[in-house]
């Protein structure tokens, strides 16, 4: 048996590759399809069937895509409803993948479908678990994302959650791998590792969830406290998940015609459209923009920042990128199930100041020019998260999250001057893309961020740690 886990950072997500004697199965793949036809043809081996862990809010899976391509059978745990054919899988039930086997072990609690897969080789071994988002290592799944009012409470999914991990997960051999489906970076738990995969023996010692003397309602507490607010477009991507939406051929197809400049200027004049730049940060400082573009770019948490700061999920989106890497926009666009992209421009920003076009700059400063000047600013701005900026920030600069940037930017006053930083210079860089589109003449970057300006010795207010935060 051949199993292989493919990490997608972006989204910490994790799906899985499963091969035996020419048949294979994919566990919650991603939106594009030609990744796991390629792998599988290289095996010589046909996609026998698609498991879905549960229906996924941080990403648009591509199950049904895949399945038409491949004639594979997508399998849902118990409860799962949707608009496109499936197969509910029963809890126990075996599937033969060549000459392993997958089971189904129904695991409620982060949502009621969840479910995991236990994983056995030729010769009856079990060395793998894949969770999904029952377990993760260092976490588990948060409860509150799949809760329906009058009829199921995020209190009740934590209850089901603890007996999933007793009943089902715990019993399970010590040195059997756990799979998850995420890692650090994602939204779907509060506390997770950034290692991929670790035994169960381990997490049992090292995993808050899994400690032996815990009784359900510690559990509860512990698993439902300290939750943030789950990004806005979470519930979209769920109902995405659920129905037959436009497919990805025809989404990159669309998304990677070659706007000539005139075309892409008067389509980025028009209010329903949004220039998106997904440039390197250094082309976007050092070159310029299209005037109104926002900058998300790929080379950082693109997806997840997509889906937060962009409130419309069918929007209309005209790209500006890298050479090369406009299939790359418009796919990790797709994932979270942006698929309104229409082109992007031709000949890059090269081809839009050779055309005589205006450029829109972010203007920069360093740390220590930021530290020396710092009394003098009309308005320096901290971007980071408030359990950031509340463990430890420079005195004197006030905190606006980059998360609720579209809801609170009527604090914002368009005449002052604006100096922003984040953690690294990567949210800041957005946020001054955002303020300068919103029609905010002045807005400044700090190059380095937060640790450049420790490094500068700026002044800080004491250190607290965040993890003594609710």
């Amino acid at each position: 048996m051949k199993v292989e886990q493919l990490f997608t950072g972006c989204l910490a997500e994790m799906a899985y590759y499963i091969e035996s004697n020419g048949e294979a199965a994919i566990i919650d793949p991603l939106r594009e399809t030609e990744p796991y036809i390629e792998m599988a043809k290289a095996d010589g081996a046909k996609i026998k069937y698609i498991f879905l862990t549960h229906f996924h809010a941080d990403f648009v899976s591509g199950q049904l895509d895949l399945a038409k391509k491949t004639g594979a059978t997508i399998v849902f745990g118990p409860n799962a409803v949707t608009e496109y054919e499936i197969y509910n899988g029963t809890d126990g039930e075996v599937f033969n993948v060549g000459g392993a086997k997958i089971t189904l072990l129904h695991t409620p609690g982060h949502t009621m479908e969840s479910s995991s897969y236990l994983l056995t080789d030729e010769e009856g071994n079990t060395p793998y678990v894949c969770t999904g988002d029952c377990l993760f290592i260092g976490d588990v799944g948060r409860p509150d994302l799949a809760t329906k009012s009058g009829e199921i409470t995020e209190a009740d999914l934590a209850g089901h959650l603890f007996d999933s991990l007793r009943n089902k997960i715990m019993p399970l051999p010590d040195d059997i791998l756990v799979y998850p489906n995420h890692g650090a970076g994602s939204a779907c738990g509060k506390n997770m590792s950034s290692e991929t995969f670790d035994t169960l023996g381990n997490q049992k010692k090292t995993n808050y969830a899994l400690r032996a003397d815990m009784t359900k309602e510690e559990f509860i507490k512990e698993v439902t406290t300290g939750l943030s607010a789950p990004p806005q477009y979470f519930p979209n991507n769920v109902k995405m998940n659920k129905s037959i939406n436009t497919s990805i051929d025809t989404v990159l197809e669309r998304g990677t015609t070659a706007l000539d400049v005139a075309t892409f200027k008067e389509m980025s004049e028009q209010s329903d459209i949004l220039v998106l730049d997904t440039r390197s940060k250094e082309a976007y400082t050092n070159e310029g923009t299209v005037p109104g573009a926002w900058w998300i770019g790929l080379d950082g948490s693109f997806a997840p920042w997509v889906g937060a700061l962009i409130t419309n999920i069918q929007q209309k989106i005209i790209l500006v990128t890298d050479e090369g890497r406009e299939k790359e926009s418009v796919t990790r666009l797709s994932r979270v199930g942006y698929d309104g992209s229409l082109g992007y421009l031709k000949g890059g920003l090269a081809a839009w100041v050779a055309a005589g076009n205006d450029v829109d700059k972010i203007g920069s400063v360093s740390a220590e020019e930021f530290v020396a000047n710092l009394g003098k600013m009309e308005a320096p701005v901290d971007v980071r998260t408030d359990k950031q900026y509340r463990s430890e920030h420079v005195k004197g600069v006030e905190n606006f999250p980059l998360d609720n940037i579209n809801k609170d930017f009527a604090q914002i006053d368009a005449n002052k001057s604006y100096v922003l930083h984040c953690a690294s210079g990567y949210r800041s860089l957005v946020a001054a893309s955002i303020f300068r589109a919103n029609g905010v003449k002045n807005v400044t970057d700090v190059r380095g961020g937060f640790k450049a300006l420790q490094e500068a010795k700026a002044p800080l207010t004491e250190f607290v740690c965040p993890t003594t935060f609710a």
